[in-house]
């Protein structure tokens, strides 16, 4: 991640004296990368143990993690449509059980989403290389939660049992393109990313449900044909 940043910022470097008087990107096909940083949002998760009848209630706290993906789509020359693959993947750092605030930490545990997204976006297109935009998608994610443990007071516990689910998915932002030239331009995004809930039944005797919802700020890359 930081080699693809640092040869991101070496090209913005070099292509200034001509991206000062770059014209925005004609229309046409392009494709896109890009990677950057997820700020998870804290979620609410309750956990079904039907072997003992019970009902937990927690508050899962998250490390910051990664979000990286790629993108083709159509610049018709002030709006974009695009389908979009990506990952976003993020740490557990602690669980809180919310009816007693038992919290573990030295967490053991992970949440991904890989997605598939329809987009749509607004250029704002001006006499300058720099063209502000905006706009959102919808798609679906499949998250994975890995197996899950936490210690509290010395001892490691199981908290939630590795599995799969597809959601529906959605997300919104906006960002600024900066033309390097006529095919390469430099993209500089942030997005909104949320699921609907997810449900993870691991084994069968329990089930686990949350969302992935995070914040998103991105570096990319792209190239129009």
């Amino acid at each position: 991640m930081n080699r693809f940043l640092a040869l991101i910022a070496a090209l913005a470097l070099l292509a200034l004296p001509s991206a000062a008087s770059a014209a925005p990107p004609r229309p046409g096909p392009y494709v896109a990368v890009f990677i950057g940083g997820a700020a998870p949002v804290t979620q609410d998760a309750s956990t079904n143990d039907f072997f003992f009848n019970q009902t937990f209630n927690d508050r899962v706290r998250f490390d910051p993690g990664i979000s990286a993906g790629g993108s083709g789509g159509y610049d018709f020359g002030f709006v974009r449509l695009e389908g979009e693959l990506s990952y976003k993947h993020a740490e557990i750092a602690s669980i809180t059980e919310q009816g007693t605030s038992t919290t573990y930490r030295s967490m053991h545990g992970s949440l991904g989403a890989y997605t598939v997204m329809a987009n749509g976006f607004i250029d704002l297109h001006n006499d300058s290389p720099v063209t502000p935009y905006f706009g959102g998608g919808v798609g679906f994610a499949t998250l994975h939660l890995s197996d899950t443990s936490g210690k509290l007071g010395g001892v490691r516990y199981n908290l939630y049992d590795a599995d799969d689910d597809a959601v529906f998915a959605y997300q919104a932002g906006a960002g600024l393109e900066i033309a390097l030239n006529r095919h390469l331009s430099l993209d500089l995004g942030y997005r909104y990313f949320a699921t609907s809930r997810a449900s993870f039944n691991g084994d069968g005797s329990r089930e686990s449900g949350m969302k992935f919802e995070s914040h998103n700020g991105t570096a990319g890359l792209r190239f129009k044909f």
